[in-house]
């Protein structure tokens, strides 16, 4: 599931497929850019923001958001044609954009404004414990995940690590965040686990990499609690599931 850390990751490919080469093709497969094309622009950058992603050529950038189900392969594409948004290519190397949730070409010089209304970014330069865990209190009622979610909170946490800061700090999700004890912990921790999981494939909440062993409780409904056997609990009626361990989670 695409969250801060996978957008990051991504980012990084696209870098060092991309930057300081000249695209020898851009194939924009979205009907209102379809006669954007690059070709002969040179790629200067390649940023992420929160869950966004941005990639500057010439006097346009190509601003994307995976969503849910979005990537950008570097390479060869197993995805099914109708897939693929934009295919751009150097001489040695292809990108391809498929199932990008949102995907647009805008101008470079104020690309930043499609992500100004979002928090600190977890594994940004802007990065600021303070500002996340004040803004994480501004409404005290709110449901701990839901808040987490929130990303003009802090940019960057996506379900995954919702529910799992949800059970490091024994909370249910749908606690209020007035019963938050220390919001700057919560925050400060929130950026470790991210930033910790940057470069890594597989995801670790629990410290453990190996198979099966790698988070508390996402995925896990009706298996057994790591830290006290309990059976983990689910309620997944909506689009945003939530685990919790009903022993450890108050």
């Amino acid at each position: 599931m695409p969250e801060g850390d996978t957008v990051f990751r991504a980012a990084a490919k696209l870098r060092a497929a991309l930057v300081g080469k000249e695209l020898t093709r851009c194939d924009v497969r979205v009907p209102r850019y379809a006669t954007v094309d690059l070709t002969g622009e040179s790629v200067d950058e390649v940023l992420s923001r929160g869950k966004h992603l941005f990639i500057r050529a010439g006097a346009y950038s190509i601003h994307s958001h995976l969503k849910m189900d979005g990537s950008w392969i570097i390479g060869r594409v197993r995805a099914p044609d109708h897939k693929v948004r934009i295919i751009l290519q150097t001489v040695d190397s292809r990108a391809s954009g498929v199932d990008l949730g949102v995907l647009e070409i805008v101008d470079r010089a104020t690309d930043v404004d499609a992500v100004g209304h979002l928090g600190p970014d977890l594994l940004g330069d802007d990065w600021s414990a303070d500002a996340a865990s004040g803004n994480l209190m501004a409404d005290p009622d709110r449901p701990f995940a839901e808040a987490l979610l929130d990303q003009r909170v802090m940019a960057g946490v996506g379900n995954v690590y919702a529910n799992e800061l949800c059970f490091v700090f024994g909370l249910r999700p749908g606690t209020a965040v007035s019963e938050l004890t220390n919001p700057l912990r919560v925050a400060s921790r929130a950026q470790q686990m991210l930033w910790v999981n940057r470069l890594r494939a597989s995801r670790t909440t629990t410290g453990d990499t190996r198979r099966g062993k790698e988070l508390w409780v996402y995925g896990r409904a009706g298996l057994a609690c790591r830290r006290c056997g309990t059976l983990i609990d689910i309620d997944n009626s909506s689009d945003r599931v939530t685990y919790w361990c009903p022993a450890c989670q108050r």
